[in-house]
């Protein structure tokens, strides 16, 4: 608990010593309105989108796509895994297109699923999950494979079936590792969800940071890059505290 208020604190102090900055940097040091807009501005601009209701808009449409990419890249990235340790001849034909798709620049293939796909929210939702699977189906192997062969030993002497053994044993054991390559994935999801609202559509907060762009209203664009990076933020003290509350029967300290 103590430590938990510590980190709390120098969270509020972090983000006091920034806003010292960028209210010094805008105000004595007067940089121009266009480069860099002042908290006052950013304020402004964030509470009248949000007074008006299009902000609500855009961050459910971005949270949506984010919600269905991270469910569906964890839910492909576990049953994968596991079926690769359960058949390891499976893992020598899979290894190889799996590290030629994971080597390929998602950023890269972003347009092609435009191009596939269309422009709605299915090139999202697949560019998202292409960005959560692998760091979900890289820890999801780990933990597999670190399983304790006691363990399945014991599974067999309890007479569980297979269902009973991945609920109960392997899927506990390996959700440390799991929730590593989900708070990657996590993180890449609001990278990749800004990315493909930003290409195409006209929803979301990537949308909303193109629109402030193009018609240099800068204030609005910092307030959008700013609600990013507290979602961001808020995604991985969910998670975290997800993480302790499914781990809490292994005493992990996080």
């Amino acid at each position: 608990m103590i430590r938990r208020f510590t980190a709390w604190i120098d969270y509020a102090l972090a983000l006091a010593v920034l806003l010292g900055a960028w209210w010094f940097a805008t105000g004595p040091m007067a940089m121009p309105t266009y480069l860099l807009p002042s908290p006052l501005r950013t304020w402004n601009a964030l509470a009248g989108i949000a007074m008006s209701g299009e902000l609500w808009v855009h961050l459910g449409f971005t949270v949506q796509n984010i919600v269905l990419g991270l469910i569906l890249g964890l839910v492909a990235g576990i049953a994968l895994a596991y079926v690769m340790t359960r058949f390891p001849k499976l893992a020598i034909w899979v290894d190889g297109p799996l590290v030629i798709l994971q080597t390929a620049p998602k950023i890269a293939l972003a347009p092609l699923f435009v191009v596939w796909f269309g422009f709605g929210i299915l090139s999202k939702i697949i560019l998202i999950f292409s960005l959560v699977f692998f760091p979900v189906f890289i820890g999801a192997v780990a933990g597999f494979r670190t399983l304790d062969p006691k363990m399945k030993d014991l599974s067999k002497l309890l007479g569980l079936g297979h269902i009973q053994r991945f609920r109960q044993i392997e899927l506990p054991s390996a959700m440390p590792e799991i929730f590593v390559g989900l708070k990657i994935g996590a993180v890449q999801a609001l990278v990749g969800a800004v990315l493909a609202e930003w290409m195409s559509g006209k929803l979301g907060l990537g949308y909303l940071m193109t629109y402030a762009g193009a018609t240099y209203k800068t204030p609005l664009l910092f307030a959008a890059v700013l609600l990013t990076v507290v979602l961001g933020l808020l995604m991985h003290v969910v998670l975290t505290m997800l993480e302790n509350r499914l781990l809490s029967w292994k005493g992990a300290k996080r």
